[in-house]
């Protein structure tokens, strides 16, 4: 996107003036349903090429476009592309209905339960592809919350506009003249650097909840702000995310947390009041235990943005075993020291417990929870630096995770952990182990099965057999070894 800098200056100055001359969009309102004329912007007044746009994106788009279809790139990928970011990936509307975008596309995989949605796979490349949607009704199903349950009623191009959530996602890209198509004000907005939604906010987010949730996420991702009569209701309609199933709430925490802007989306949740709904046990900590909580679960959010701005893998394992330490090490000591459970056993309790406390918010799948139990369990192992412990501790196959685990411990002023971390650090170079603290000496586990007693420098005194048992009897001798 270098190079784009002063043709998005260019275009956002014109686009002002187009939209402060198209007056808030003429309304012809000689036939039902109202007609609005949207904002077009050719293609010599934006920065969009086809070379930004992904070659799946563009087969899709002309296939639509060849076969009789309107089609458009919308949202995320037009948006970003206005704002000199790099979409990740590439949506696409059409005028198709499912079962037309079937028949086109033999890769294609229709999803979704609320609303129809067609996954068509262009080689690595899948794409979401979009029938435009009709206008909410009287008709459409609702639970007692407001909340949207069933979705499969299709529209225009200009109604599909008005459903969409904010006014800078509802920015179209047509394929056929390569114009920028604006219904609702989502060009300026973005000069504004202001994010809004499309609508009376508190029924839009009833309608879905999760939007408040992208309300966060997508003004940090943008730098912008949240409009003020778009951020008023998130703070008391915040409780309605309890409505969402803990499955849908997974995917958005990721998308927060595992992002470039985590440090910033856990502040504005928690600003919002949005925070305690997701993660209660984790939001408690922090109220409670205010600057050490706080900087090990900013650590690990920074540290996993600083792993994604590198290209290197992050896990959610990780980054859910940090957010929910605090509760699981309260926990582990009140089963340890008052209730006196033996470690092993408060272990294994106090991971169910925190685990299954959070299941009922967010649903972490086992293929996380299981590595996330494995990083709380090694960490006291790393306390026992002497004999065959060490190398079994460092030939663990979940040895690297649960170190750095320690190491963020350490760096987040955890006391005796950073002592800990700085031990195991030399002891993974393969040289000699370094010496263990004073107070280690004459300390520790009873030997081990394979370190033999006896004075220090001793070889190993090897056991009497002992002998008896049964002579091997004579023959036409009685048992017993009498005779008969």
């Amino acid at each position: 996107m270098t190079g784009q800098g002063g043709f998005i200056v260019k275009f956002f100055t014109r686009a002002a003036a187009w939209f402060g001359a198209q007056s808030g969009n003429e309304v012809k309102e000689d036939k039902e349903p109202i007609i609005i004329e949207p904002l077009r912007i050719p293609r010599d007044q934006h920065p969009i090429s086809r070379s930004n746009i992904s070659n799946g994106s563009l087969k899709v788009l002309y296939t639509l476009k060849d076969a009789g279809h309107e089609a458009y790139l919308v949202g995320g990928a037009v948006r970003d592309l206005l704002a000199d970011i790099e979409p990740k990936d590439f949506d696409i509307a059409t005028s198709a209905h499912p079962d037309e975008i079937r028949r086109l596309f033999r890769s294609c995989r229709l999803v979704g339960r609320r609303f129809l949605i067609a996954h068509v796979r262009m080689g690595e490349e899948i794409l979401e592809v979009t029938t435009f949607r009709g206008p909410i009704t009287d008709s459409h199903e609702r639970d007692e919350t407001g909340r949207i349950l069933s979705d499969n009623v299709y529209g225009t191009l200009q109604e599909d506009a008005f459903r969409r959530d904010f006014t800078v996602n509802a920015l179209y890209y047509d394929i056929r003249d390569f114009s920028i198509v604006d219904f609702a004000g989502g060009v300026e907005d973005l000069r504004q650097r202001s994010l809004r939604l499309i609508g009376d906010p508190e029924l839009r987010y009833r309608e879905d909840p999760v939007r408040m949730l992208r309300a966060v996420r997508i003004a940090n991702k943008l730098g912008f702000s949240i409009a003020k009569d778009t951020a008023e209701p998130i703070h008391r309609l915040a409780s309605l995310l309890r409505e969402i199933p803990p499955a849908r709430l997974f995917d958005e925490v990721l998308k927060l947390f595992l992002s470039r802007d985590a440090v910033a989306n856990l502040k504005g949740l928690r600003k919002y009041g949005l925070f305690s709904h997701l993660l209660p046990l984790t939001d408690e900590a922090l109220d409670a235990d205010g600057p050490s909580v706080e900087t090990l679960i900013n650590r690990a959010l920074a540290n996993t943005a600083a792993r994604i701005v590198a290209d290197q893998p992050v896990t959610p394992a990780f980054l859910f075993a940090a957010m929910l330490w605090p509760a699981y090490a309260k926990r582990l000591e009140q089963l340890e020291r008052k209730q006196g459970h033996a470690p092993p056993v408060a272990q294994v309790q106090a991971a169910e417990e925190v685990i299954a406390h959070q299941q009922l918010r967010i649903a972490i799948p086992k293929r996380f929870s299981l590595p996330m139990r494995e990083i709380w369990s090694l960490q006291p192992r790393f306390e026992n630096r002497r004999g065959a412990r060490v190398k079994r501790l460092l030939s663990h196959p979940r040895f690297r995770a649960a170190y750095d685990f320690l190491l963020l411990r350490g760096q987040s002023g955890e006391p005796g952990a950073m002592e800990l971390a700085e031990w195991w650090t030399q002891a993974q170079k393969g040289e000699d182990l370094p010496p263990l603290p004073r107070e280690d000496h004459g300390r520790g586990p009873a030997p081990e099965q394979d370190e033999a007693p006896g004075a220090p420098g001793e070889a190993p005194k090897k056991k009497r057999r002992r002998r008896g048992g049964r002579r091997r009897r004579k023959p036409g001798e009685a048992p017993g070894g009498g005779e008969g």
